[in-house]
């Protein structure tokens, strides 16, 4: 199983970016996905989750700023990141809970992570 999270960038104050992962291999199903971020110095931080019917939790810093919302058939999560500021940069890593097989234990994946900088 591998996630591969894209969109990451460059944007100005203020700017916008929408952050994808896509989790494939042998997936029987996704339960909870989300999105942590880490920044220079700092511990990584819980940013958004999403469970499988769609319930969503968000960090008080990025609420009314940035949604989650994922295609489960397309086992593929997005953050979408609007009025971004300068202490959202980043590296923003997705994770998903997966099960490999019916009746098989869920275990915990992670991207890679993909670089925000949020600078003028």
């Amino acid at each position: 199983v591998q996630l591969q999270a894209s969109g990451g960038g460059l944007v100005q104050p203020g700017g916008s970016l929408r952050l994808s992962c896509a989790a494939s291999g042998s997936i029987f199903s996704i339960n909870g996905m989300g999105w942590y971020r880490q920044a220079p110095g700092k511990q990584r931080e819980l940013v958004a989750t999403i469970t499988s019917g769609g319930s969503t939790i968000y960090a008080d810093s990025v609420k009314g700023r940035f949604t989650i919302s994922r295609d489960n058939a397309k086992n593929t999560v997005y953050l979408q990141l609007n009025s971004l500021k300068p202490e959202d940069t980043a590296v923003y890593y997705c994770n998903a809970e997966i099960s490999r097989a019916y009746g098989s234990r869920w275990f915990n994946y992670w991207g890679q992570g993909t670089q925000v900088t949020v600078s003028s």
